[in-house]
């Protein structure tokens, strides 16, 4: 997707304002880092790389019957396969 943003200033600094359509196809979210480079009269912007550390309980805490991933069948076995 393309489009075109106007620059606003922003505290001391400029800012850009993300259409919806660009946040949620690359799941971006308020708070997130974001490493920025200039590339000839380009801009290239991609998610920082962060030190996270994941814990398990958490994780599987956040697994409600809304987000479940269901059963999948793939039908019998046609070889050798031991389930």
């Amino acid at each position: 997707m393309e489009a075109t943003i106007k620059i606003q200033k922003l505290g001391g600094g400029l800012g850009i304002n993300f259409p919806s359509a660009i946040v949620n196809g690359l799941s971006l979210r308020d708070g997130l880092y974001v490493n920025v480079r200039e590339d000839g009269n380009r801009i290239i912007i991609h998610p920082a790389r962060q030190n996270v550390s994941y814990d398990l309980a958490s994780m599987l805490n956040e697994i409600t019957d809304k987000n479940i991933h269901h059963c999948v069948e793939t039908g019998a076995p046609v070889g050798n396969e031991i389930w």
